[in-house]
């Protein structure tokens, strides 16, 4: 699992004790008070920390909200089962049990709503979240290839719009399926969309 927190200022202590505080305390509130209640004066309330602390670190809610989420992906772990179907089933079965959590689910869907109108929060969702879980396609890549299961890919552009394509298939069918649709992202389907995801369409039928 990583260990991140938040992009420090310039003059500013850090204490990584305070910043996964903070975090689990926003992760609860989320939890008891939904998006709309949440403050930062009630955050720091529940961390213990003093609300000066808590505004050196984040300039709002949207921030906060996003980095107290990107935590939770952080568990994610590709697991290795021995082919790239099973490693795939596994993590996607992962992230979307992660989905499924009250302060993921309520959390994610604001911050990205927020986000249609902000584009300092985009581009913090993308930073703190996407980038950091891209980790996942290159490790399964990489293992895939050295399996023989995938060919390599010499050219580094067109390997890099292959692992952004990857991550966009994947994150976006789970999230639509479990936060839009609302429906389970169980082994049955997990191992439908994997089956899709490898072979293409023609493996479906």
């Amino acid at each position: 699992m990583q260990s991140r927190t938040p992009a420090s200022r310039a003059g500013r202590p850090r204490d990584p004790a305070a910043d996964a505080a903070i975090l689990a305390a926003t992760r609860q509130a989320l939890v008891e008070l939904g998006w709309s209640k949440l403050t930062l004066g009630d955050v720091a309330t529940r961390a213990g920390v003093a609300k000066t602390t808590l505004y050196r670190r984040w300039a709002g809610k949207n921030e906060l909200v996003v980095d107290a989420v990107a935590e939770l992906f952080d568990e994610l772990e590709l697991p290795d089962r021995g082919s790239l179907a099973d490693d795939i089933e596994g993590v996607v079965l992962q992230f979307a049990a992660i989905l499924a959590r009250p302060e993921a689910k309520s959390g994610l869907m604001a911050v990205v709503a927020e986000a249609t109108r902000d584009d300092a929060l985009r581009e913090r969702i993308r930073s703190s979240i996407v980038e950091r879980q891209m980790r996942l396609v290159l490790q399964g890549r990489a293992r895939a290839q050295k399996r023989g299961e995938l060919p390599p890919e010499p050219d580094p552009r067109e390997a890099a719009r292959t692992v952004d394509l990857i991550f966009d298939v994947v994150a976006g069918a789970v999230v639509h399926r479990t936060l839009v649709s609302g429906k389970a992202a169980d082994e049955e389907w997990v191992r439908s969309f994997t089956r899709v995801l490898i072979g293409g369409l023609a493996s479906s039928a």
